[in-house]
């Protein structure tokens, strides 16, 4: 009879309160890399892993909207609905009529 060898996933127990895997952005960004490998899955790498296929996938939309490297860069991040609230005041802003320059401002700063 064969002897089948498979894959032993790796355990992680979590002592204390924390319940949750917490991943840096470095390891997700490499988890993700993973997943445009040839012949790989998102599948097959969450399974590698011990992640749900669709958090896999919320990465990889993060990762492609650039989220992840503005965090990993250490770039400022600003919440979702600030942004949303500057984006509509330029839209306001741009909708406004443009004022002719009379010529009583100089643009230099000098009078």
């Amino acid at each position: 009879m064969p002897i089948m060898t498979s894959h032993i996933p790796k355990i992680e127990v979590l002592s204390g309160p924390e319940r949750r895997r917490r991943w840096s952005t470095a390891e997700k960004l490499a988890i993700v890399q993973e997943t445009y490998e040839p012949d790989v899955t998102v599948s097959i790498v969450a399974r590698r892993h011990g992640i749900q296929p669709n958090q896999l996938f919320a990465w990889r939309k993060l990762a492609a909207q650039g989220a992840l490297t503005a965090t990993a860069s250490q770039e400022e991040v600003v919440p979702a609905s600030e942004y949303r609230a500057l984006q509509n005041q330029v839209k306001e802003l741009q909708r406004l009529p443009r004022q002719k320059d009379d010529g009583r401002r100089n643009p230099q700063g000098s009078a």
